[in-house]
């Protein structure tokens, strides 16, 4: 019996980093893998320059708000991939923690965020290649 992965991305606002690396995990990997994503200090909306660089390739995460980070997200994810909130993430034994380090969108205008963006691409791609191939071995 496989058991579907489950992914948590924390970043301190949850308005921009974690919000395009859950829209990038959710579109690349549709049912495949569980997303999900908080913040320590959630932000009042999404980045909007963020939005606009994941509309650019196809992907609306206007709809998304940022959500607090909570001991339950922590404990029911297989993977918590933290964007710079160090040590106000929850640390619970047999889960994997990874450290993505990422240049914060906040306050950048769009051409600043894409490359961010695309480097998160990249980075969710990688994982979903992990995954899919943990998963299938279970």
């Amino acid at each position: 019996m496989s058991t579907t992965p489950s992914v948590l991305f924390v970043c301190v606002h949850n308005a921009g980093r974690s919000q395009m690396a859950a829209g990038f995990l959710t579109a690349l990997a549709g049912d495949r893998i569980e997303v999900r994503s908080a913040g320590s200090a959630p932000a009042n909306q999404v980045n909007p320059a963020a939005v606009e660089a994941m509309a650019e390739l196809g992907i609306d995460i206007s709809a998304e708000n940022p959500k607090f980070l909570t001991v339950d997200a922590v404990q029911a994810s297989d993977v918590v991939i933290t964007m710079g909130c160090g040590d106000t993430c929850p640390v619970f034994p047999g889960k994997s923690y990874r450290d993505w380090v990422l240049e914060d969108p906040a306050g950048l205008g769009i051409e600043a965020v894409r490359p961010i963006r695309d480097e998160i691409k990249t980075k969710v791609e990688a994982l979903i290649v992990e995954l899919t191939a943990a998963s299938a071995g279970r």
